[in-house]
């Protein structure tokens, strides 16, 4: 577990890097080549966020008479930055939450690099996609006789999601999220998990 500790640690590290080399670059740029009136979200532009919101786990319940739900709370923080008016890169953390199941419990949570895509449909208003890689890491705890398989994994899965994000003013705007993740489970290998939320972006 330490090792892959340690991994997460360094992917989240290198990410961030990234992100903030590459936002720091097309600010510079943006500064030089774009007008205050398409700095929001156009050229060269960055922002963070947070959303809040529930999780849906896609798993088995098992056998036996143990309570079981697949849902639960969940929230995500993120920074992206856009290369273009059009595409950009993302980066977040999302805690899918922890749910009790197999007179146990089953947690996860996960760090997120997107590609991003936005389609503008007016002034203030955008449809937002993702594509991308989750590293996740799942642990899960259960009864004897509950027919799950306890144990601990990590590892690499797909990413993917849908929005829609309205403006409010050029820094700050609302964002209403869905997206899926395939994340490692020792019982029965990669499941989807799904995430959806409504938050707050601030632009920078």
């Amino acid at each position: 577990m330490k090792k892959s500790h340690r991994l997460y640690s360094r992917l989240l590290l290198v990410a961030a890097a990234s992100l903030a080399t590459l936002a720091g670059a097309q600010a510079q740029s943006s500064t030089q080549g774009v007008s205050s009136s398409d700095a929001s979200y156009g050229q060269g532009s960055s922002y963070i966020g947070l959303n809040a919101g529930q999780s849906d786990f896609k798993l088995g319940n098992g056998t036996g008479l143990f309570a079981s739900d697949n849902r639960t709370d969940a929230f995500s923080i993120y920074a992206g930055t856009y290369i273009n008016h059009n595409f950009g890169f993302e980066f977040g953390y999302t805690d899918f939450g922890k749910i009790g199941r197999g007179g146990g419990n089953t947690k996860a949570d996960g760090l997120s690099l997107s590609l991003i895509g936005k389609l503008p449909l007016g002034s203030s208003f955008n449809l937002l996609g993702k594509l991308g890689t989750t590293y996740g890491r799942t642990e899960v705890t259960s009864a004897a006789g509950s027919g799950i398989t306890a144990g601990n994994d990590n590892g690499f899965g797909w990413s993917y999601g849908v929005g829609a994000e309205y403006a409010f003013t050029p820094q700050f705007s609302v964002v209403l999220q869905y997206d899926e993740h395939y994340l490692p489970f020792v019982e029965t290998g990669r499941e989807r998990v799904r995430a959806a939320g409504l938050g707050l972006r601030f632009g920078f």
